[in-house]
């Protein structure tokens, strides 16, 4: 699915360049679903929102490109939650709960300030990444999950509602620059302010999100900082009994195994 809605993306990229978002509106409610409407254009990425039926929510989806860093090196910055806590200065804590080894999905605590004055947020979610060398497509995929080992604080407002899906497309290969990006997204931060403001908000932070991002990558390019490589990592067969491990941190501290139905939803 993630391979498909970026072939989408491409077609509609290139029989639209330049078109106007009146025109990119009209192309999708012909295939029924609801449009997609533009909210920012800028040089290297398109920003697009929809309303979420039957929420007060949107869903957003960014399509856009660097030209500067490699897809290994993009992916690999954005998986690295040790290296995030260094360059996401909105980070208060960030670490893996659990580990599927034969599957490599990690369960991810996530709290991150808010602007002020709404409390940090904090977020508990699975996520799965793979890359598809034969179709040259590498994606990461996360969504909100409940977990056993991270029960409410009552410092922090647990953000229950939460999807991301990001689709690299390497221009030429996975260790040479340039690559294009799908990013869709959406959450419920559960604030009391009316709709417009937290689109404004999400709008606005997303693109700096993404620029921290890139920003990020090539420092890390530069300076060779070690980042872990994960295209590298090979998950463990789905055989073994050491398929599945707890973490107490982004360490690979085991903490024994757990139970063979609690990864399944990944």
């Amino acid at each position: 699915r993630s391979a498909q809605e970026m072939k989408h993306m491409e077609n509609i990229s290139s029989l639209f360049h330049g078109s106007t978002p009146d025109e990119y509106q009209r192309l999708e409610s012909k295939s029924g679903e609801q449009p997609w409407e533009m909210i920012m254009d800028k040089k290297h990425f398109k920003l697009w929102r929809r309303p979420i039926e039957g929420t007060h929510l949107y869903q957003y989806r960014v399509f856009g490109t660097y030209t500067d860093v490699t897809p290994r090196q993009f992916f690999n910055v954005q998986l690295d939650t040790e290296y995030r806590k260094k360059w996401d200065s909105l980070v208060i804590k960030l670490d893996v709960i659990e580990r599927d080894l034969a599957t490599g999905s990690e369960v991810i605590h996530w709290v991150t300030h808010f602007p002020y004055p709404m409390y940090s947020r904090d977020y508990v979610y699975v996520r799965r990444y793979s890359v598809d060398k034969e179709n040259n497509l590498m994606v990461l995929v996360s969504r909100a999950v409940e977990h056993p080992s991270v029960p409410e604080d009552p410092e922090y407002v647990r953000v229950r509602t939460y999807e991301s899906q990001m689709v690299i497309r390497p221009h030429k290969t996975f260790d040479e620059n340039g690559f294009d990006y799908l990013l869709t997204y959406s959450d419920n931060p559960q604030t009391v302010f009316p709709r417009y403001c937290v689109s404004w908000m999400v709008s606005s932070g997303m693109p700096d999100f993404l620029e921290k991002l890139h920003t990020a990558t090539l420092k890390a390019k530069k300076m060779e900082i070690e980042v872990r490589d994960y295209m590298s990592a090979k998950p463990i067969e789905s055989g073994s009994s050491e398929g599945k491990a707890s973490v107490a941190s982004a360490e690979h501290k085991s903490e024994g195994t757990c139970g063979p139905a609690q990864l399944e939803y990944a």
